[in-house]
């Protein structure tokens, strides 16, 4: 769930199958590749079925799995906390960006002290591929 589009596509897809060209339709902003990776993804973890139909011409369409509608309540309860505190979370960035107008570098230094290096991802498959 980490790529800005997946859970907008997961949302996209709760009232049933659709096709590409209405995915990005109902979205809007997203391209074609960033949507055709992200459905393949979602279907790579098992989150949604693609569908070919045999007619003339082709049609494809996506569809949310029982395991990919499972995520539905849990973008629903992050919408609504993001409209719940849309205000607080504005007011948070209006005051980022004054406090750094004045000073671009700062930024950089609005770090808390002693904030640690990234850890590189233990566990995730492939990781052992890549080292040898």
């Amino acid at each position: 769930m980490g790529n800005t589009w997946t859970a907008v596509v997961v949302w996209a897809l709760r009232d049933g199958p659709r096709r590409p060209v209405e995915l990005r339709r109902r979205i809007g902003g997203i391209s074609g590749k960033v949507l055709g990776e992200t459905l393949r993804r979602l279907a790579h973890h098992g989150l949604v079925t693609h569908r070919r139909h045999r007619e003339a011409p082709p049609r494809v369409d996506y569809e949310l799995t029982p395991l990919g509608r499972t995520l539905l309540p849990l973008i629903e309860a992050f919408g609504a906390w993001a409209f719940d505190h849309a205000e607080e979370v504005l007011d948070a960035q209006d005051r980022w960006e004054a406090l750094h107008a004045a000073d671009p570098e700062g930024a950089a230094s609005a770090e808390p002290q002693g904030a640690a290096e990234p850890q590189e991802a233990v566990g995730v498959r492939g990781a052992e591929e890549d080292e040898g």
